[in-house]
């Protein structure tokens, strides 16, 4: 069940989740890159994991996609309430999808109980550095052309923040990371028709619904060109990759150990002579 249900709370919808789907339904599939990359990640990840997964079950906005890249998995699309099983499966991957979640830790809560004890969690998504530069961009472009600013790109969550995530929603060993990928365009138009070209194009329930002025769109590419041109004469733009890996909570995994009930000293283990701290000037 979903968290913001179980609490009684409704969460904010920052996603227009019809308008997501459209985007994603006109998705060229030669243009998921962004897919390949994360699900060649996530592959490099579990080559590592001395398991074998029995039961995976995939939570993706491209189920196509990650069925060809995983046949042998369960794949469903990332809806508000999962079509998941609880402690049906050993894996559950989410694959870039909760960049675009109106309840994250729902979302992540809904995986926990899909789980198996012991059961691992692989979730990757676009970070707070994604797209940086045609945010920038963007944002002086419209407060030059206009006055004012409109939502434009979707909010993503920052590293520091995100590996709380796990904690909340109840997993076991949390781990976040993050990678960059570097893409270069010939301008910032490029990109921006390569957004919509792999679904990821603006989405957001507050989002202005008619045509974006044409000189707002030129002055941010002026102004792209200006401040993040490469040595070849294109642009860059950045992709942060978040990967988030939890286990569902299991006796057998690894405990801390209760304050005071070290029956070693750190010094002896460091070879060290221990000084008393003198606080007879407190």
């Amino acid at each position: 069940m979903n968290a913001s249900y179980m609490s009684g709370m409704k969460m904010p919808q920052i996603t227009d989740r019809a308008a997501l789907s459209r985007n994603r339904a006109r998705a060229e599939p030669e243009a998921l890159f962004l897919q390949e990359h994360a699900a060649d990640e996530l592959q490099e990840r579990l080559n590592e994991v001395n398991r074998t997964f029995k039961s995976v079950a995939i939570v993706t906005g491209f189920p196509r996609f990650w069925q060809d890249r995983f046949p042998d998995a369960k794949v469903i699309t990332d809806t508000e309430t999962l079509d998941l099983s609880q402690g049906a499966h050993d894996l559950v991957i989410h694959a870039m999808s909760l960049h675009w979640a109106n309840d994250p830790v729902g979302q992540l809560v809904q995986c926990r109980h899909a789980l198996t004890p012991d059961g691992l969690l692989l979730c990757i998504f676009l970070g707070g550095q994604t797209l940086h530069e045609l945010r920038a961009s963007l944002a002086e472009a419209e407060a030059n052309v206009t006055g004012g600013l409109s939502p434009r790109i979707a909010p993503m969550g920052e590293i520091r923040d995100l590996g709380g995530l796990l904690q909340r929603a109840g997993f076991a060993l949390p781990v976040a990371d993050s990678t960059h990928l570097t893409a270069s365009y010939v301008n910032a138009f490029h990109l921006m028709h390569d957004l919509r070209k792999m679904g990821e194009n603006n989405a957001l329930s507050d989002r202005i619904r008619h045509m974006t002025r044409r000189n707002v769109l030129t002055e941010a590419a002026c102004i792209y060109a200006d401040n993040f041109r490469n040595d070849d004469n294109r642009v860059d733009a950045t992709f942060e990759f978040i990967t988030l890996t939890g286990w569902s909570p299991d006796a057998s995994q690894p405990q801390p150990l209760r304050p005071g009930s070290a029956t070693a000293r750190l010094a002896d283990a460091l070879g060290t002579q221990e000084t008393p701290l003198d606080r007879s000037n407190d």
